[in-house]
């Protein structure tokens, strides 16, 4: 199945019902008048997040939301009936904006959480508001208002606690599938995630953190190459990043290379992302070797920057209990802190990795 997380979709509100002309005819009744109904108020576009929902797949295919219009107004003073409403169900995460002004309409966050994205059009008044003294007999009625309609982009952010990043073919799949019982694709060659990928870790004391898998970034992933910038939006949500290093990457400029590339390309795509809470985990314990880099050495040098880090195998199991225990204690550091809501993307591409300043984990 597709991951689809941005959308583009058009919605209306009914159109509101016609008043109606209408007079009083009845046998036996010795006076009669305008009796006409007014017509019903057009339905309203609502949209509302729900858990149930994943992805925006469900917009691949249906891309055109009309409410119903409203009933037109009856003789005997009978209103016509409203138009139901349209509701429209997004998963939670769910950014809406105007796709022609790009203003941002909501953020649903939550679930059930709804917004009257559009109202209906109002009902026209009967002729019979319009007797007086001198006209006991109009014969006009309002027609009803039209509804309205917009284009609306919708953009999805995962709502995790935890991001995996890394580079393409770290581990963070078979990590995720070992931490969780999540299933993700795993293989031994990069890419092999091409959509976000969710599970849930769990304590012993019954706690329970959402752990999402982010498709591999590389250089320059923040202006476009590869898959990175397109699924860097959904770690901006969460509060605590893993870095997933691989004592196998093979660096050209340096023992850090992988790690200042991630923390580059973050700050690139979105400066707040820079300042996320973040320790860093070495994997594929398993594979040390003369030919690959020292682990050590590579701790040594996070170190000295004042990164934390701990070195695992996600294919073994080896240091998993020790990283479970770090990644519950190191979150419940993290929610304390401000939440830092992005409401801008930055790009700052004239910022080089080699240049970033000292950090603190």
């Amino acid at each position: 199945m597709v991951f689809l997380d941005e959308a583009i979709i058009t919605a209306r509100s009914g159109d509101g019902g016609k008043g109606c002309v209408s007079f009083r005819r009845e046998r036996f009744v010795p006076r009669g008048g305008p009796d006409g109904g007014d017509g019903g108020t057009g339905g309203n576009v609502i949209v509302r997040a729900t858990k149930r929902l994943y992805t925006l797949n469900n917009f691949s295919r249906r891309k055109y939301f009309k409410a119903e219009n409203g009933e037109h107004g009856k003789g005997k003073n009978r209103s016509g009936r409203n138009g139901t409403h349209c509701v429209v169900e997004t998963p939670v995460g769910t950014i809406l904006q105007d796709d022609v002004t790009g203003e941002v309409l909501a953020d649903l966050i939550h679930d059930d959480q709804e917004i009257e994205l559009i109202s209906g059009g109002r009902g026209g008044k009967g002729n019979k508001h319009f007797a007086t003294s001198t006209n006991q007999a109009p014969r006009m009625a309002q027609p009803g208002l039209p509804g309205q309609e917009r284009r609306l982009k919708l953009t999805l952010k995962l709502l995790a606690d935890i991001g995996l990043i890394g580079l393409p073919n770290a581990g963070k799949s078979t990590l995720l599938s070992r931490l969780t019982m999540a299933r993700p694709k795993v293989d031994n060659y990069p890419f092999t995630t091409i959509v976000p990928n969710l599970g849930v870790l769990t304590s012993d004391d019954e706690r329970a953190l959402v752990m999402a898998d982010i498709p591999g970034l590389i250089e320059g992933a923040s202006s476009g190459r590869g898959l990175g910038d397109r699924f860097l939006r959904h770690v901006e949500r969460t509060n605590l990043l893993l870095h997933i290093l691989d004592i196998t990457y093979q660096p050209s400029q340096g023992i850090l290379e992988d790690f200042l590339t991630l923390r580059h390309e973050m700050a690139a795509f979105a400066p707040a992302l820079a300042h996320k809470p973040y320790f860093v985990i070495i994997n594929k314990a398993d594979l040390c070797g003369p030919e690959h880099r020292d682990p050590s050495e590579l701790r040594k040098a996070l170190g000295e920057r004042g990164v934390a880090s701990l070195l695992i195998s996600a294919l073994t199991g080896d240091g998993l209990e020790e990283l479970k225990w770090a990644i519950f204690q190191k979150w419940e550091e993290a929610k304390e802190l401000p939440e830092q809501r992005l409401q801008v993307m930055g790009t700052g591409q004239d910022q080089k990795w080699k240049n970033l300043p000292e950090e603190n984990s």
